[in-house]
């Protein structure tokens, strides 16, 4: 999955008062690039002033046209997502472009997804491979991590797996959880480093600690099978529930085994039912057919509360399931 940036401007004076807003309004009327930029970061999230799309989109490009990088990187995410201006690929990708240009790293990171997903230009790998490499050169977490697909894939760059695992681990020292997961995957997998079991635990870990739903579902699987560390249930059923509760298919239908073989919890029909019900509802096959064949041991009561109780468990976006 490659990442596109989303607005982030975050400035020194983000508890700004309103007479602090008079002040900078009167030096971005006076030509002031900064101080131009600044009210457009101010509107854009109400700092001293009712937040105001169109405002910002305004003073965003007065700065802009005055070469100011960050404001030209804000005034394309403003295009990209249609926020206070019309949603516009091509207005994105000019300013991304005169922002990356002067070396903005997240502007370059941006402009290397464009190019990656063909969003406002053509889509052309080579050129998305140069940007990220661009970005992820100054330390952008988002470009490592999108470079590192790209030379898993062999997109834009010749497959090199050792390069992927180079570039994961730069963002996942930087705590960029799906880098962390990546890495995992590579180490379980042996692609680009020796496989070590222990060592995508650790990855895991720390994906899954930050609430990737995939990390811990494979979290889950590790414990179950005693990869990287002791077989325990209990774990695999703490994992999978955590995937679970976010909508992890898979997830739901481990739990739904763990459930009906009494492994790591009681055994219960009811929510072995309820989890394959979830998986199912979202195309999971295996997970249907589980059903069809737990149902014939339930009976009739069990199956209207596995119903109601499944019932309630998707009605809440899996929050109340219990």
């Amino acid at each position: 999955m490659r990442l596109i940036l989303i607005l982030t401007a975050l400035l020194a004076f983000q508890s700004a008062a309103a007479s602090e807003f008079d002040e900078m309004k009167a030096l971005a009327d006076q030509g002031d690039a900064s101080a131009q930029f600044n009210l457009g970061v101010m509107y854009d999230n109400g700092i001293g002033v009712p937040e105001n799309d169109a405002e910002a989109v305004k003073w965003y490009r007065k700065a802009a046209d005055q070469g100011d990088a960050s404001a030209q990187f804000n005034l394309g995410v403003m295009y990209d997502n249609g926020i206070g201006v019309p949603e516009n690929d091509a207005e994105a990708v000019k300013w991304y472009r005169k922002a990356a240009d002067q070396g903005d790293a997240d502007a370059q990171c941006n402009l290397g997804v464009i190019y990656d997903n063909g969003i406002g230009v053509p889509e052309n790998d080579a050129e998305a491979v140069k940007w990220y490499r661009k970005a992820a050169d100054q330390g952008d977490a988002s470009a490592q991590y999108n470079l590192g697909i790209m030379y898993a894939n062999g997109e834009g760059v010749p497959e090199n797996d050792s390069e992927a695992v180079k570039w994961y681990r730069k963002a996942a020292d930087q705590g960029y959880a799906r880098a962390q997961y990546n890495l995992g995957v590579m180490y379980v997998n042996g692609e680009g480093v020796p496989e070590n079991d222990s060592e995508a635990v650790k990855w895991y870990r720390k994906a899954a600690d930050q609430g990737d739903a995939s990390a811990q579902f494979n979290l889950g699987i590790m414990y179950a099978n005693g990869e990287g560390v002791p077989e325990n249930d209990s774990e695999a059923v703490k994992w999978y529930r955590k995937a679970a509760d976010q909508g992890d298919t898979s997830a739901q239908s481990n739990l739904g085994y763990m459930y009906a073989r009494g492994e790591g919890v009681p055994e219960n029909s009811i929510r072995a039912y309820v989890w394959w019900s979830m998986a199912k509802t979202q195309g999971h096959a295996q997970a249907a057919t589980n059903i069809d064949k737990l149902k014939p041991k339930m009976t009739p009561q069990q199956i209207a509360d596995g119903q109601a109780l499944a019932a309630k468990c998707y009605e809440s976006n899996y929050k109340d399931c219990d």
